[in-house]
C-alpha cells in the first residue's frame, strides 16, 4: 500500500466496551498519508487515486485492451468520473473514497474487482448504485468470500456523521439488496475472465444464484466500511511523528468503538448478523 497502516487489529483487541456484542467478526484498519516539506503530501495521495482509477471506471475486457497505452486508458477511465459536486459538500457525489475503497480492496486484500461499480452505472451524471464495490476474493485457492463496500468521504466522523453510513449499511444487508448485487456478479462478464478456474467459478455462480437462500451466503459476506476524513489533528502537523501518530491511533479508535456501537444498536437484530 501507498500508505502508512496504524492500526490492523481485529475490534476485540481494544474494545473496552464488553457489554458490546457480537463483535468477534470486526475489524479495523487506520491509514494515513504522510508529510514532505513540513507539507501533507497531496501529490502522493492524487497520484494514488490516479493510478486506480482505471481499476473502478473501466470493465476487465476493457482494461486489457488498452493495457499498454497508459494515457487512453486514464483519459477513458475518466469520462465515467465525477470527482466533485457543484455543491461544494465533497460528501456529495464525489467518487474519489470509491476509488480509495477499491484500491484498499485489490493492493490489501488481494480482491478480484468483479463488478466495477462505476463503469456500470448508467451514465456519469449517475451514482453507481447499490454497493459503492463489489469484491470475490479466493480464499485458499478452493473457496471464496464476497465483499460488498461502502465509502464515504466526510469532513468529519464525529457521532454526528455516523448514522448515515449505518443506514447505508443497513439497506446493503436488506434480503433483496443482497440477491440483486449477487445477480449483478453472476451476469456481468468480468467474473468469466477474472477467475480461471471453472468449477471454482461454477461453484461461486451457483452459490450467488437467487434460487439459493440468502442465509446461505451470509458466512461469506463481508462489509468493508471506508470513512475518508478531513482531520483536524492532521491539520495541525508538519511531519508523521511518533505522537501524531499515537494521537491518530487513540482517535481511530475511538472513532471505529463509538461506529460499532452504533451499528450494533440498529443492525444486531439482523438475521444471522453475527
Amino acid at each position: 500500500m501507498n500508505f502508512e497502516i496504524l492500526i490492523n487489529n481485529p475490534f476485540t483487541d481494544f474494545c473496552f466496551d464488553k457489554s458490546l456484542t457480537p463483535v468477534e467478526n470486526k475489524s479495523v484498519i487506520s491509514m494515513i498519508n504522510n508529510f514532505e516539506d513540513k507539507e501533507w503530501r497531496y501529490n502522493h495521495f492524487q497520484n494514488f487515486i490516479w493510478d486506480n482509477i482505471a481499476e473502478t471506471s473501466l470493465s476487465h475486457k476493457e482494461r486489457e485492451s488498452l493495457v499498454n497505452n497508459h494515457h487512453s486508458l486514464l483519459t477513458y477511465a475518466a469520462k465515467n468520473l465525477r470527482l466533485s459536486d457543484k455543491s461544494g459538500d465533497i460528501s456529495k457525489g464525489s467518487e474519489i473514497a470509491e476509488i480509495i475503497l477499491y484500491a484498499i480492496m485489490k493492493h490489501h486484500f488481494k480482491a478480484l474487482p468483479v463488478v466495477p461499480k462505476i463503469f456500470y452505472k448508467q451514465n456519469a451524471q449517475d451514482n453507481a448504485k447499490g454497493a459503492d464495490s463489489v469484491h470475490i476474493i479466493i480464499e485458499n485457492g478452493n473457496d471464496f468470500s464476497i465483499w460488498f463496500g461502502e465509502a464515504k468521504f466526510y469532513n468529519s466522523i464525529e457521532d454526528a456523521r455516523l448514522a448515515e453510513i449505518i443506514t447505508s449499511v443497513e439497506n446493503s444487508l436488506l434480503t433483496d439488496k443482497l440477491k440483486k448485487e449477487n445477480s449483478i456478479i453472476t451476469n456481468v462478464s468480468d467474473i468469466d475472465s477474472l477467475i480461471g478456474d471453472e468449477k471454482l467459478r461454477n461453484e461461486i455462480k451457483t452459490s450467488l444464484s437467487p434460487r439459493e437462500s440468502i442465509d446461505l451466503i451470509k458466512p461469506k459476506l463481508h462489509i468493508p466500511i471506508l470513512l475518508l476524513h478531513e482531520c483536524e489533528i492532521t491539520q495541525k502537523q508538519t511531519s508523521l511523528s511518533d505522537d501524531y501518530k499515537i494521537e491518530m491511533i487513540n482517535y481511530h479508535k475511538n472513532r471505529a468503538e463509538a461506529f460499532f456501537s452504533k451499528q450494533i444498536n440498529k443492525l444486531g437484530a439482523i438475521p444471522h448478523y453475527s
